[in-house]
């Protein structure tokens, strides 16, 4: 007979969806695996000694790993010396799954800027004086990518996205893995999200200069170790961008509208 391994309700939000037996056992297990303080290749125990500890059917436990293979958080090997083991999720996995979320939700510009604005600041203020010389030269060597201006739109597309993939460096090197994630996620938003694809995919005179120019400023500011020039640099840029973005977006939307009317 399974035992009931359930969390207290005061453990639960009012409003969580009422959780099945194998994602109760999933949550439990996910917790011992923590308490037991294991790390990314360890081995868990094999079925009985699963059902033994938790008191749960094989089928309940099955299922339970099934639930945390699909969420990446174990990955199972079939053979001689085979079994579940306990898997770290990737950056760039985690943020696919939480873009899933995302993916039927209306997000305008004004939404991932609203948040840059507040981080992407914070951020290089963090890490102003604190960089390596190294780590400086890889965001110039990105900066390199849109140096000149555009001969095409494809070109101009691909100088918006390494645009975005110095930021997405720069927040790579934040030691605070919430902060660095959050701001990477946006980013890679920024990328996906339909209406800034359209953006890009126009001239937008001046654009790559300011960018630019904001960009190399701000290096010179992480150089000198000066986090409050980093911080002003970075919620200048983020307004400066933000409002040429969101003329964009109604020009892009307003093109949009008025294709579908003439359908």
């Amino acid at each position: 007979m399974e035992r009931d391994i359930t969390p207290p309700a005061t453990t639960l939000p009012a409003d969580a969806p009422r959780m099945s037996r194998p994602q109760i056992a999933a949550a439990a297990i996910k917790d011992w695996v923590v308490e037991r303080g294991m790390r990314p290749g360890d081995r868990l125990p094999g079925e009985a000694e699963l059902m033994a500890h938790f008191g749960m059917a094989k089928g309940t436990i099955r299922e339970a790993l099934r639930v945390l293979e699909a969420q990446g958080l174990i990955r199972t090997r079939t053979g001689p010396g085979g079994g579940a083991f306990v898997n770290e999720v990737s950056e760039a996995r985690a943020r696919a799954l939480l873009g899933n979320y995302f993916y039927f939700q209306e997000i305008g510009v004004g939404d991932i800027y609203a948040l840059r604005h507040a981080l992407e600041p914070v951020l290089v203020a963090q890490l102003a004086g604190t960089l390596p010389e190294e780590r400086i030269v890889l965001l110039e060597e990105v900066m390199t990518a849109y140096e000149t201006p555009p001969e095409t739109i494809e070109e101009s597309e691909r100088q918006r996205m390494a645009e975005l993939d110095f930021h997405a460096l720069l927040a790579s090197f934040s030691p605070n893995p919430l902060l660095r994630f959050q701001c990477r996620f946006l980013i890679g938003l920024l990328k996906d999200i339909t209406i800034c694809r359209r953006i890009y995919r126009r001239r937008i005179p001046g654009f790559r200069a300011a960018g630019r120019d904001y960009q190399s400023r701000l290096i010179q500011a992480l150089r000198a170790g000066d986090g409050g020039a980093a911080r002003a640099i970075m919620r200048a840029h983020m307004t400066a961008a933000q409002k040429i973005m969101e003329e964009q977006e109604s020009v892009v939307l307003r093109q949009f509208l008025s294709e579908t009317d003439a359908r």
